[in-house]
């Protein structure tokens, strides 16, 4: 190992010199931080301040860098340098802009800053520049799971981009749902009237593609690997199987309709004349413009009736209990089918709600011009009676039970993922979201992926099916790193938002690949060169780290040691968190790099009444959170030091005894939103931190300590008023209780 040589370098820009003694900082940072350069700059994030920086890196007087001024989520580009360890010490967001600008403030300050000082020196001596591991045989091509509408387009976009990719068919055919339409629903001005979908110049365009290869009739029947290199098995309907392999992996299988025949109170399966929505699409095809005739007698239809939500936002058993997007739409576009043949024929939709995504009401408005009846209303039977329908329903508007006399009955029915397997991967305390009396949802459970992966053969799934991705930050992210979900798998959406969905999960696929060549992390730490090491001598093959990976990187060799798996690892730092022994680190990121941040502030004794607080906050919410609440000026206590850590996952206990048994005076845990609407960036990690610290209380009571001293929170990146409230709270407590014993 090379000799450790820091740099520390002080900004004067955007008040700091103002406010604080940086002549001071300068000696903490030589005398106890013991680097060996020390500069001040009056902005060091200037060209010559940065230069300044690269000037000593280039001469080898400096390995390690700590830029003592605005956050490290600030100024980003300016700060990054080639091969050296990079610490920052917030000083603007951190200290001055949190802190009052008086003069009985100046001693506590100017005592922040220093402490800011201390811990980004012991951070940069415990951090080692990370090397990337490259993947040179990385495979430049993307397998397509599913050649409906969001398969066709997501092979299509990869091959614009320049990649190769397969699309893998278990039918016989392309096109999917979408090719079974008549019409689709608008997607372009000016929303009026249904439009061709498009289809089958899709299907021609895939086919001519020569960087798009089609295997119909086939299956997955294993998939191996990581981002770059997955081996995929493909069996098709001849018994053949062949082994390719690929970068990155879309799963865009789509869905399947609601079963109709559940809903018999509806007349579906009493009447052939009562129809789901993809039935009138076979009869609207019959018809190809012309009357749409009953099923039972051909006779033309004078009279129809479009049930909403028919088996779905419903918690009655098997029933679907959300929304499935597109129905509303459908139902205004299949009206239209009527009107346009005919206007005479008398269309009626019964809704609870008319949901109209993606186009306003233009559709919504043009269905009233030509005469489709709008009705709020709940339908409670449909009765096949002397050759016609009796829709009988509670008239929402006028409060009556009234009944529809109708020739045909189309149910909206919704949308069921074709999800794969589900393992039970969905966050611990997902049933809690679980509204009381909710139904279950049967799910096909044959595998689509057969993944070789300790954790199950699919992608982990939400509680309704679907797989499960990160909505809020990163749509198409899933837990299989590399692995994408686009279209109906992924959240119920019409054909516009299928085609963005299909667009956007390919990109994603393009960035895991190019990633995995060049030793990079994927999102959410995307060009991440760290990757998580053990000694192992050290290991007590206790399986903790693998199995609670929330990304399937971690295996065991044939002695039950941990094997990281470098291009699924998303380098969250969940396994370091986990290890009771501490022999999980990350060249930049480790149990020492955070530790001896802690160790390195200044406790003061139990005489001075200067109570100490550590925050651990999550850099991806908590620290945003914080640092928006400094520029909008919040105050918080001075008594307070923060530590960014990678996810709430990576917290280790022993950062939180450490702390205590150090002076510290309490502990506050600031992660994500946990449970199935997490926002945690990398899914469970503030998730097993709530579950860690759980079990701490016990020993707090062991150290004679209240309880109350250590606690854990879920932080939006909104909150910003609560997050420096919180630690105002806790400041409050600490004075209510008073000094950790330890001090004494």
């Amino acid at each position: 190992m090379s000799e450790v040589k820091i740099g520390a370098y002080i900004c004067k820009g955007c008040g700091i010199g103002e406010r604080l003694d940086t002549d001071q900082l300068e000696q903490i940072a030589a005398r106890e931080g013991k680097a060996a350069i020390v500069r001040q700059h009056e902005f060091l994030c200037s060209t010559s301040g940065v230069q300044s920086i690269q000037n000593d890196i280039s001469a080898g007087d400096v390995n390690r860098i700590v830029i003592a001024a605005c956050s490290r989520r600030a100024k980003t580009e300016a700060f990054r340098f080639e091969n050296v360890a990079i610490s920052r010490a917030n000083l603007r967001e951190g200290v001055i802009w949190v802190r009052p600008d008086t003069e009985e403030a100046l001693e506590l300050t100017q005592e922040m800053a220093g402490d800011y000082l201390r811990m980004g020196c012991a951070e940069a001596k415990h951090m080692t520049p990370p090397s990337p591991h490259v993947e040179s045989t990385t495979t430049r091509e993307v397998l397509i799971v599913g050649g409906g509408l969001t398969g066709l387009t997501a092979a299509l976009e990869a091959s614009k981009a320049g990649y190769r990719a397969t699309i893998v068919e278990k039918s016989g055919e392309l096109g999917g749902w979408a090719a079974k339409l008549y019409r689709r629903t608008p997607h372009r001005s000016p929303y009026t009237d249904p439009q061709e979908t498009g289809i089958a110049d899709l299907i021609a365009a895939v086919q001519s593609d020569a960087n798009i290869s089609v295997q119909l009739d086939a299956t997955i029947t294993r998939t191996s690997g990581s981002p770059g290199r997955f081996f995929v098995d493909i069996a098709t309907e001849s018994g053949a199987t062949r082994t390719d392999r690929f970068g990155a992996i879309i799963q865009a299988t789509g869905f399947t309709p609601f079963d109709a025949n559940k809903l018999p109170e509806l007349g579906f399966g009493k009447s052939p004349d009562v129809v789901d929505q993809l039935g009138l699409e076979r009869l609207a095809r019959e018809a190809n413009g012309g009357p749409i005739k009953r099923p039972s007698d051909g006779k033309d239809v004078r009279n129809v009736v479009f049930v909403q939500c028919a088996g779905q936002r419903s918690q009655s058993e098997g029933h679907l209990p959300y929304c499935s997007g597109h129905c509303c739409n459908t139902s205004i576009k299949q009206a239209m089918y009527f009107k346009d043949a005919n206007p005479g024929v008398d269309t009626t939709i019964l809704y609870t709600d008319l949901r109209s995504p993606g186009n306003g009401e233009d559709f919504y408005r043009s269905g009233q011009k030509k005469g489709v009846i709008f009705t709020k209303g709940v339908v409670k039977e449909v009765v096949p009676e002397n050759g016609v329908l009796d829709v009988r329903l509670k008239d929402l508007i006028l409060d009556e039970d009234v009944a529809i006399r109708a020739d045909l009955v189309v149910l909206a029915t919704g949308m069921v993922a074709n999800s794969g397997v589900n393992i039970d991967a969905v966050p611990l305390d997902a049933d809690k979201d679980a509204k009381p009396g909710e139904a279950h949802i049967e799910i096909p459970i044959e595998s689509i992926l057969n993944l070789d992966y300790r954790q199950g053969p699919d992608m982990p799934q939400l509680r309704h099916g679907f797989n499960d991705s990160h909505f809020i930050c990163f749509p198409y992210e899933t837990q299989r790193t590399g692995i994408y979900a686009a279209g109906p798998v992924r959240r119920p959406m019409d054909m516009v938002q299928v085609v963005d969905d299909a667009a956007g999960a390919t990109l994603k696929a393009i960035q895991a690949l190019e990633n995995a060549g060049l030793g990079r992390a994927a999102h959410p730490r995307s060009g991440d060169l760290s990757f998580p090491s053990f000694r192992r001598e050290g290991c007590t093959q206790c399986k903790r780290c693998t199995v609670e990976c929330p990304f399937g990187a971690i295996d065991e060799d044939e002695k039950r040691y941990p094997i990281f798996n470098e291009s699924r690892c998303r380098r969250c730092g969940t396994c370091m968190g986990a290890c009771p022994v501490r022999v999980i680190s990350f060249e930049n990121y480790s149990v020492d790099s955070v530790g001896q941040q802690i160790k390195a502030v200044d406790i003061p004794d139990e005489f001075s009444e200067k109570p100490r607080i550590l925050v651990l906050a999550c850099e991806n919410d908590a620290y945003p959170a914080l640092d928006m609440a400094a520029m909008n000026r919040l105050e918080y206590s001075a008594f307070v030091r923060v530590i960014p850590v990678r996810c709430l996952g990576s917290v280790n206990t022993i950062w939180v005894t450490d702390a205590l048994n150090g002076g510290y005076d309490s502990v506050v845990l600031m992660g994500c939103q946990k449970g199935e609407n997490y926002q945690c960036h990398f899914v469970k990690g503030s998730e097993m931190a709530h579950y860690r610290m759980s079990k701490i209380d016990d020993t707090l009571q062991q150290l004679q300590m209240e309880t109350e001293r250590v606690c854990t929170y879920e932080v939006a990146i909104t909150d910003i008023h609560r997050a420096s409230q919180l630690i105002n709270d806790m400041a409050a407590t600490i004075d209510r209780i008073g000094l950790s014993p330890f001090k004494f």
